[in-house]
């Protein structure tokens, strides 16, 4: 199969567009797949924030790509659609290779130490997973040796040598969005991504159904609930106080568990940055405190700044955080794993908040402070 294309001609141009299946996603918006009959062409549309420019990549078999032509810039990687190796960047690619059972495929990881799930550590502790270093800075001698199949990165502006470096010993490098989507349902269907990788699509839709089909009964369950009780978030950073705003996926997990978030109605998907007298003045009565910033114990909050104890959640011990669920070697569990599962961090909100709707259920993150 030849395909020919001028430089000024659109990269899906390339392909015959009559052989088109585009992959199905209800949430996610940063990336897309064009199926075709003997390969495929992902599109990752939102590597990060204000990203100007879209990555497109051809997988196929071996035995096609070796039937294939095309202009050498056509894309940004040509990856066989049979991976046997992979290095991935972030630990929340993680739970995606355990729940499509593709963990023993993962060769490198940089900071092994972060990974918390038993089954992976396992695979660090044989030597079966490499450290590749820190991950602004990845060994890439020891990469290029291991020599995987793809490696999924993630950027923050496209600008990054080591990438580079390892596009020149012919390993493709495919930029990982999922932490630009704006919803938890939209980070958690990037499971399609790896699906598409490993040839696992019908997996990968069928794990993501189960989890949207768990958080949107949670979802339903919080409805019923009898009160709604005020919730703070967040903590000081020297002089700035930071918590969620209003249209942020951590205040849409606020809302789905029918909570009453105290700055809600704000608008803007990152953080706010307030004055402890702001916070005071509208949370000194909140009923919960959630997520106080890096803090594992109430001892460590007052000892860290005694305005702490102004607030009726303090007093009242009501003050839970996801800061102590860590893995052996002190890898945080929800940082792994919440983004892929967000069934499990709306259930654990909904828990502490709504005891009485989710009577058998165990909050799998978030954990209430001890003194």
């Amino acid at each position: 199969m030849a395909l020919v294309a001028c430089k000024d001609e659109k990269k899906d141009e390339l392909l015959p567009f009559s052989q088109t299946k585009l992959l199905q996603l209800k949430y996610a918006e940063g990336f897309s797949v064009a199926e075709y009959q003997d390969y495929k062409v992902l599109t990752i549309s939102k590597p990060w924030p204000k990203a100007e420019k879209q990555y497109q990549y051809l997988l196929a078999s071996p035995e096609q790509l070796a039937k294939m032509t095309f202009p050498k810039d056509a894309y940004d990687g040509v990856i066989t659609n049979t991976i046997e190796r992979i290095v991935v960047t972030s630990t929340t690619n993680i739970p995606a290779l355990e729940l499509l059972g593709v963990e023993k495929s993962l060769v490198g990881f940089p900071g092994t130490d972060y990974i918390s799930s038993d089954k992976t550590r396992a695979l660090v502790d044989n030597g079966t997973i490499r450290e590749l270093g820190k991950n602004e800075g990845i060994n890439t001698e020891v990469l290029i040796e291991i020599d995987p199949d793809v490696v999924v990165g993630f950027g923050i502006d496209g600008v990054n040598k080591t990438f580079e470096t390892i596009k020149k010993a012919n390993i493709p490098v495919i930029y990982n969005g999922d932490w630009v989507e704006s919803s938890a349902l939209a980070k958690a269907e990037w499971i399609k991504f790896f699906g598409v990788l490993f040839n696992k699509e019908k997996e990968a839709d069928s794990i993501f159904n189960t989890i949207e089909k768990n958080y949107l009964k949670a979802k339903k369950i919080a409805l019923n609930a009898k009160n709604r009780p005020t919730i703070l978030s967040g903590a000081m950073t020297k002089d700035i106080w930071h918590l969620p705003n209003g249209n942020s996926p951590e205040a849409q997990f606020l809302k789905d568990a029918n909570v009453n978030y105290l700055w809600s109605d704000t608008d803007g998907n990152g953080s706010l940055s307030l004055s402890f007298e702001a916070v005071l003045d509208k949370a000194k009565a909140a009923d919960i405190w959630l997520s106080p910033s890096y803090y594992r114990s109430l001892k460590q909050m007052k000892d860290t700044n005694p305005l702490y104890t102004n607030f009726e959640a303090f007093k009242s011990g009501e003050v839970y955080s996801f800061t102590n669920s860590v893995g052996a070697t002190g890898g945080n569990l929800y940082y792994e794993l919440g983004a892929a599962r967000p069934d499990l961090i709306l259930k654990d909100i909904i828990k502490i908040a709504h005891p009485e709707l989710l009577v058998n259920y165990e909050p799998y993150f978030f954990k209430k402070f001890e003194d």
